[in-house]
């Protein structure tokens, strides 16, 4: 049987460098395997701007960005056990992956290997070929292996932002074993970093902000800092010398590696989850001297992520949200370039009528 497909509304971009606006397109009806999802609130990630932009790689055009995605269950496929409609569920970065490479069958499938790699919620094709898109939108389907559940404990639309900044941040904490006993920088304080904070801290770790800006410092200690380092101050950077055992580099900017690698102590981290547009120059005298590493990490498993919601709703954890209409996206958008968002935005798909 053909699959059968209904109209959804959302906001795309038409083309690169054009401002978004109201576009209608097909969804797919659910499938056996599938979950149909009304779409409550999206978060808004710099990445967004950069896939619409066309400034990381060629983009598909219309493009409905969003992959921080909160709503309610609306249908199940008949093969559907563990959601049903009334539930709160969410999506995130990626929709599915081919389940069948060892990364894969680890839990691990944002790094599957199968040649293309995971399905991305927006901006790809997913294993039918059928062009993915995003939360922007006031629906989505998704098979049910890569839909999360939520707790109604917790303020949707301050969750949305866990689907990509949350897990993120968590993720790399978890696998270099932040907690008790152990010093934690987080470099930046924005979308990615102010969750940094809050988990690190929530883990027992003591926690420590890098920013240059002396108007964070308050801000810094109140989402979990115990102590707040200006990068730029030599002197203040020099009195940590070699005293950290992780960093946790959440900034998407150029800036110097070297004078915070050289705070790490013996086998310490620097854990990169920000993406800069220009390649980092590091000494290796500053990785040889005392065995540290410099590692990547990209969101988190499909398992991983629902332990990561599941830790959220028992510590009380979301992200600082400010909610906007879906009529105001651009301007939030280029607030956001220019830092000027606490700490992340989220749509409340609601206004789109």
């Amino acid at each position: 049987m053909p699959q059968t497909k209904s109209l959804t509304k959302s906001y795309a971009a038409p083309a690169p460098k054009q401002p978004l606006a109201p576009w209608s397109f097909e969804r797919r009806d659910p499938r056996p395997n599938d979950v149909a999802i009304a779409i409550a609130f999206c978060g808004v990630c710099h990445s967004d701007v950069h896939q619409a932009r066309d400034e990381w790689f060629p983009g598909i055009y219309p493009m409905v960005p969003g992959h921080e995605i909160v709503g309610t269950v609306t249908a199940v496929g008949s093969n559907v056990k563990n959601f049903k409609p009334g539930d709160l569920a969410a999506v995130g970065v990626m929709i599915d992956s081919c389940r069948k490479c060892a990364n894969c069958k680890a839990g691990l499938e944002q790094y599957c290997t199968d040649g293309t790699g995971a399905t991305m919620t927006y901006n790809g094709r997913d294993r039918q070929g059928e062009v993915t898109q995003g939360g922007y939108s006031k629906s989505i389907v998704v098979d049910a292996n890569y839909v999360l559940h939520v707790s109604s404990k917790l303020n949707a639309a301050a969750v949305a932002p866990l689907l990509c900044a949350g897990i993120t941040t968590y993720s790399p904490l978890k696998h270099w074993g932040a907690g008790p006993g152990k010093k934690v920088g987080i470099v930046g304080l924005g979308g990615l970093g102010h969750m940094g904070l809050k988990f690190a801290h929530s883990l027992g770790a003591h926690t420590v902000l890098f920013t240059t800006s002396k108007s964070k410092v308050e801000d810094g200690k109140r989402l979990g800092a115990d102590e707040v380092i200006l990068s730029n101050n030599e002197a203040e950077m020099k009195k940590h010398a070699g005293s950290f055992d992780m960093i946790l580099d959440a900034v998407s900017a150029p800036h110097d590696l070297n004078a915070l690698l050289t705070l790490l102590k013996l086998d310490g981290t620097m854990m990169m989850v920000g993406l800069p547009d220009k390649p980092f120059e590091i000494a290796p005298f500053n990785l040889l001297s005392q065995r540290r590493s410099v590692a990547g990490s990209g969101i988190g498993g499909i398992a991983e992520t629902q332990e990561m919601l599941d830790y959220c709703a028992e510590k009380n954890i979301v992200s600082d949200v400010e909610v906007v209409a879906i009529d105001q996206i651009n301007e939030a958008w280029e607030r956001m370039i220019r830092q000027d968002v606490k700490y992340r935005f989220v749509i409340d798909m609601a206004t789109l009528k």
